[in-house]
């Protein structure tokens, strides 16, 4: 079978105040196997490498129409197995379950994580047909993974392998779910009950959303037979835990401690568009990252993260997705309407905590990534938390894992164009392989990731306008541009002595309308960022 291979560098450095260490590559190799269908937003354990995969949908982005958003078509209501290596694959039906079971296991945006050999899945949303609705599922799973492997290749039973509990704390879709030590957190996510619509809960039949802005704490105890969970205090931040369909990853934090970081995330309270920053959480609290910006990868997406502890360097990368901004030639380009891109990011955090974002020189082959699951390689040495061990990685060559499913858009925005046919479940595969202490190696670090402006804009066509705001480190002058495309400047303002902290105005444009294209430049003479507005 004849491959394409898409070859880009990654140095693994500190930002520009820091010196280089160690660095590798990252080769993407497209593959496939025969008859393995496409499928997005699903959960996944692994065993003895094979995989099993559960949930998830089997169509593209979900359409705008009530009656044709998260449709029971869509529904993944099969087990599925595959052997990466021997390009094998195999399916059992959900029917031999019980219906509770099978209505969970159909749904999307599902919250899951294995332990050992339990594969634990939390909530998700779909279609009830017992609820004559769509719901958000309140229960918890366990599934034997490797029995189930082994029952859905030979044909067996699959009942026994299959323990459910009902519990509202776990009655969340679009969140994360991962472990800090032997704590289990629950980060984020919404409950949706009733069809998406995209006017508004009052429109049609209407809907309830209620986000969790919950980091749920608990522990899991689980003897293969009984399923008891221990709840601890929940942390609730209604403005800064407000988000879902997002990434969340393991870390090593520089004190050396596991931790994980929520990265971006939907929706701002005040606005609908995606967080720049990023939390931290360790063991006991959280902090918001407010000296870092995420402008890259804003919808969970596939990821890895790797730790040099030689170094100190944590570091986590991002393939594809949807996000408010991508890079044109060096540059920021907004785009209010979040559209599905192309970009292979990095973040990194060194010693010290500081976090700064990093586009890699090659991008995925097409608009793929949304909804899709890096499967690492289980041969990897890690740290308890899968956090990858970089400087125990040995050989020249190593496979990281491998990319799989997510949405394949024909476009960057189809949502309000969407019948259906504009998008599908990929069935692409993509074996990441890094090689170590490249020739060349090309990453651009995104400065405004780390500078202290913050620029921020935000288009409205119908009001012709442009709301603006940037964060000033102290009292000072400041020159805003705004300019066309090709250099020829609209307008030229200086205001004096602004004010230390957030400074906000909306800009009045009467030409402004879809289609058109403007650069923004924000100067303070010590710092300066520059924005392209692509409406």
């Amino acid at each position: 079978m004849k491959s394409k291979l898409i070859i880009f560098g990654f140095l693994m450095s500190s930002f520009a105040l820091f010196a280089q260490s160690s660095s590798f590559e990252i080769i993407l190799k497209p593959t496939s196997i025969s008859e393995l269908g496409g499928i997005q937003s699903f959960a996944y354990g692994q065993y003895n490498g094979y995989w099993l995969i559960v949930g998830g949908r089997l169509d593209g982005l979900h359409r705008r129409q009530p009656w044709a958003a998260f449709d029971s078509a869509g529904h993944n209501t099969q087990i599925i197995v595959v052997n990466p290596s021997t390009q094998q694959k195999w399916t059992a039906p959900l029917t031999s379950l019980s219906l509770d079971l099978q209505e969970q296991l159909c749904a999307t945006n599902m919250e899951f994580y294995q332990s050992g050999n339990f594969l634990y899945v939390i909530g998700g949303y779909g279609y009830s047909p017992s609820k004559n609705d769509h719901v958000t599922y309140d229960k918890l799973t366990a599934i034997n993974v490797s029995a189930t492997i082994d029952a859905v290749i030979k044909g067996n039973a699959l009942t026994d392998n299959f323990r459910q509990i009902k519990d509202a704390q776990f009655q969340v879709t679009g969140g994360r779910l991962d472990k800090i030590y032997d704590t289990y957190f629950l980060v984020g996510g919404h409950k949706f009950m009733g069809r998406y619509n995209p006017m508004s809960p009052s429109h049609g039949t209407g809907f309830i959303q209620k986000y969790t802005d919950e980091i749920r704490k608990f522990k899991l105890l689980d003897d293969g037979k009984t399923l008891t969970v221990q709840h601890f205090q929940s942390i609730s931040d209604t403005n800064n835990l407000h988000r879902r369909d997002y990434n969340v990853t393991a870390q090593i934090l520089p004190n050396g401690q596991e931790g994980l970081t929520a990265f971006s995330g939907v929706f701002q309270k005040s606005v609908n568009l995606p967080f720049l920053n990023s939390v931290t959480i360790d063991s006991s609290s959280y902090r918001i990252d407010t000296t870092f910006s995420q402008y890259y990868n804003h919808y969970h997406c596939a990821h890895f993260p790797i730790y040099s502890a030689a170094s100190n360097e944590m570091h986590t990368v991002f393939f594809g997705g949807i996000a408010q901004y991508y890079d044109s030639l060096g540059t920021l380009v907004e785009n209010v309407d979040v559209p599905f891109v192309k970009t292979i990011a990095r973040v990194t955090r060194n010693s010290k905590g500081e976090m700064a974002e990093y586009k890699l020189p090659i991008e995925m082959p097409a608009f793929l990534g949304a909804g899709s699951e890096l499967i690492r390689n289980n041969e990897l040495p890690i740290f308890p938390n899968r956090v990858i061990k970089y400087d125990e990685l040995d050989q020249d060559s190593i496979l990281i894992g491998h990319i799989y499913g997510g949405i394949s858009s024909s476009a960057a925005n189809i949502f309000w164009i969407n019948e259906g046919l504009q998008s599908s479940a990929s069935n692409q595969i993509f074996e990441v392989i890094l090689v170590k202490n490249p020739l060349i190696c090309q990453d651009r670090l995104n400065e405004q990731s780390t500078g202290s402006l913050k620029l921020k804009i935000v288009s409205s066509i119908t009001r012709k306008t442009l709301n603006i705001s940037y964060t000033l480190a102290k009292d000072t002058d400041v020159q805003n541009t705004l300019s066309a495309l090709g250099g020829k400047v609209i307008e030229h303002k200086l205001f004096i002595n602004q004010r230390k902290g957030i400074n906000s105005f909306e800009k009045k444009i009467k030409k402004l309308k879809a289609g058109s294209i403007f650069l923004l430049t924000v100067d303070t003479g010590i710092e300066k960022a520059t924005q392209i507005i692509k409406l």
